[in-house]
C-alpha cells in the first residue's frame, strides 16, 4: 500500500455523456490524417471567376437586400452556376438568431409587447439580456433526391425508437434568414415546389405530423439553378424568383483560356487559389455588410420611380412583383455603389434582371379576349333612350305648363 487512493475513472452521468466522451474526435485523434482521408472544403473563390457580370452583380445585389426575391440562373451545363452560388460561403454577410428554441425575437416584443414571446424571454428582456446572437448567413443546399419529410420536417426517427413524438426541423426551417440554394430546380417534385412556395410566399410554414403541428420561420432568400434543356420551369414557381439571369458560355477566347486557367489551378491547390484572393475576399464580405445595414436608410429618387413604372407599363407587365424586384434591386445596386439614393442609373443597371420572363402570351391572349368581353357587357348594361311613338307630340316642359302670375 502507497497510501494513495487509487484513481477511479469518471463518472458517467447519462447516456448522452458517455456518446460525448466516445464520439469521432477521440477517434480522429488516435488516427492519422492520411488513415482517415478527411479535409475541409475550400470553396472556389467568387472574385476569381472570369466574367458572367450579370450573374456576378445579381448575386451580390441578392446578399445586399434579401427583398430582391432570390435570383434564378438560366443556362447550360458548364457555364459556372453552381460554382458562383457556392462560392458565395466566404462573402455572407451576418445576421442577428434568436438564442430562445422557440424562436423568439425582439421583433417580436416591438410588435406585440412581452406577450408575444415565451415566459423566459419575457424574463430576459425585461432583465435588459439580449434574445439574439450574431451568426453568419449559411448557404442551404436542397438535394435533388429530397423528400417532402426533409424539406418541411417530420417525426423524429431517434426519438420515435424511445416511443417519443417529436419533430425535427427540415430543410425550410433551417434555411431560415439563410441562403436556400436548389439546383436544377426545373425537376422538382412538384409536393416539394408548393411547400417551397407556401414557404416563401409567407415567410413561415405549419407542420402536421399526427397529433403533433408546429409553425417554423422560413424567412430565406431563394436560389435556383437550371439547364432550360432538361425541362421548363413552372410558372408559380418562376414568379417567387425576382432576377433571373441567362448565363450564357463566354465569348472572348482570353476569357475561356483564363477561366481554364484558374480552374486547373483550383483543382491543384484549393488553398493557394483561396490565398490569392484572400484579401479581396475579406474587403468584398466588409462592404457587403456595410452596405446591407445602410440598406434601410436607401431611398429611391422621383426620376428613378418614374422610369421603372414606365418600363413595366411599355413592358406590358401585370404582376406587382416586378414593382417590388426593380425597386429593391436598385436601392441594392445604389447601396453598394456607397450612395443613399437609387437615380436611373440603377433602375437601367437592374431592369433586365428584374424585368425578364415577367410576360406571358397565354395572360396577353387571355385577359384581352376577357377585355372584349367586358367592353361587350359595358355597352349592354347601359342605360338607353327612350324612343317616342310615330306622330307623338313632346310633352310640353314643365315651365309652359305653369299658369302665368
Amino acid at each position: 500500500m502507497t497510501g494513495h487512493a487509487e484513481a477511479q475513472p469518471p463518472r458517467i452521468g447519462s447516456l448522452t455523456e458517455l456518446l460525448q466522451r466516445t464520439s469521432s474526435k477521440r477517434f480522429l485523434e488516435a488516427a492519422s490524417a492520411a488513415d482517415i482521408g478527411l479535409t475541409d472544403a475550400v470553396v472556389y473563390p467568387f472574385l476569381a471567376l472570369v466574367g458572367q457580370r450579370e450573374m456576378r452583380l445579381a448575386l451580390m445585389l441578392g446578399l445586399v437586400n434579401p427583398n430582391v426575391g432570390g435570383v434564378l440562373l438560366i443556362g447550360p451545363r458548364g457555364t459556372g452556376k453552381t460554382t458562383a452560388v457556392r462560392s458565395l460561403t466566404d462573402l455572407l454577410p451576418p445576421v442577428s438568431r434568436s438564442l430562445c428554441p422557440y424562436g423568439c425575437l425582439p421583433e417580436d416584443v416591438q410588435a406585440g409587447g412581452q406577450d408575444a414571446i415565451c415566459p423566459d424571454c419575457a424574463r430576459r428582456y425585461a432583465q435588459g439580456e439580449s434574445l439574439v446572437y450574431q451568426d453568419r448567413v449559411r448557404l442551404i443546399e436542397l438535394p435533388l433526391n429530397a423528400r417532402i419529410e426533409d424539406v418541411v420536417g417530420g417525426l423524429d426517427e431517434r426519438a420515435a425508437i424511445h416511443q417519443r413524438l417529436r419533430l425535427s426541423r427540415g430543410l425550410l426551417a433551417r434555411a431560415d434568414q439563410n441562403l436556400l440554394y436548389v439546383d436544377e430546380v426545373n425537376l422538382l417534385g412538384d409536393e416539394i415546389v408548393d411547400a417551397i412556395l407556401d414557404a416563401a410566399a409567407q415567410g413561415i410554414y405549419t407542420v402536421h405530423r399526427g397529433p403533433l403541428a408546429a409553425v417554423y420561420r422560413a424567412r430565406f432568400v431563394l436560389i435556383g439553378s437550371m439547364n432550360p434543356e432538361e425541362g421548363r420551369l413552372r410558372p408559380q414557381i418562376l414568379d417567387r424568383f425576382g432576377l433571373r439571369v441567362v448565363v450564357r458560355g463566354l465569348e472572348e477566347q482570353t476569357d475561356r483560356m483564363e477561366a481554364y486557367r484558374r480552374s486547373v489551378s483550383y483543382r491543384a491547390s484549393p488553398r493557394r487559389l483561396a490565398q490569392e484572393y484572400a484579401d479581396e475576399t475579406l474587403a468584398a464580405a466588409e462592404e457587403i455588410a456595410q452596405a446591407r445595414a445602410a440598406l434601410p436608410a436607401t431611398t429611391i429618387s422621383p426620376a428613378a420611380e418614374t422610369l421603372g413604372l414606365r418600363l413595366i407599363k411599355e413592358m406590358g407587365i401585370e404582376s406587382l412583383r416586378a414593382e417590388i424586384t426593380l425597386f429593391e434591386a436598385a436601392r441594392a445596386h445604389a447601396v453598394a455603389d456607397g450612395r443613399s439614393q437609387a437615380e436611373e442609373h440603377d433602375i437601367r443597371q437592374v431592369a433586365p434582371m428584374a424585368l425578364r420572363m415577367r410576360r406571358s402570351q397565354f395572360m396577353v391572349d387571355y385577359l384581352g379576349e376577357q377585355q372584349q368581353e367586358d367592353d361587350e357587357l359595358s355597352q349592354l348594361i347601359q342605360p338607353r333612350p327612350t324612343r317616342r311613338k310615330p306622330g307623338a307630340k313632346p310633352r310640353a316642359s314643365t315651365a309652359r305648363r305653369r299658369s302665368p302670375a
